[in-house]
């Protein structure tokens, strides 16, 4: 059985791989430029009817953008996202997601 103790360590001990496990913002920025065209550098969309980016919450990024690349989210303009999405491997993903949520 475990014990107060016990837990507790083990959520210490978890602690930094959850850290580890968030993306890399300065990769995210580089890779981010193919997603300038529509949501801007800066994460503002510059076209009428695309989302800003800019502070979004990261696990929404990465939630939606695998849905884009495995073509499961549909509706709207998704069907432009799929070609971009489908392009970036699951550290892109966290990478980019990392970059745009950093900004305020």
């Amino acid at each position: 059985m475990l014990n107060k103790k016990s837990i507790a360590l083990a959520l210490m001990l978890a602690a930094p791989l959850a850290a580890n496990a968030a993306g890399d913002a300065a990769a995210g920025k580089a890779k981010a430029a193919m997603c300038a065209g529509c949501h801007g550098m800066d994460g503002k969309a510059v076209l009428d009817g695309y989302p800003h980016l800019k502070g979004q919450n990261e696990k929404y990024i990465i939630t939606s953008l695998k849905a884009f690349r495995d073509k499961t989210r549909t509706g709207g303009q998704s069907a432009l996202m799929y070609p971009m999405a489908g392009l970036l491997s699951d550290a892109d993903i966290e990478n980019i997601a990392a970059y745009f949520s950093s900004l305020k």
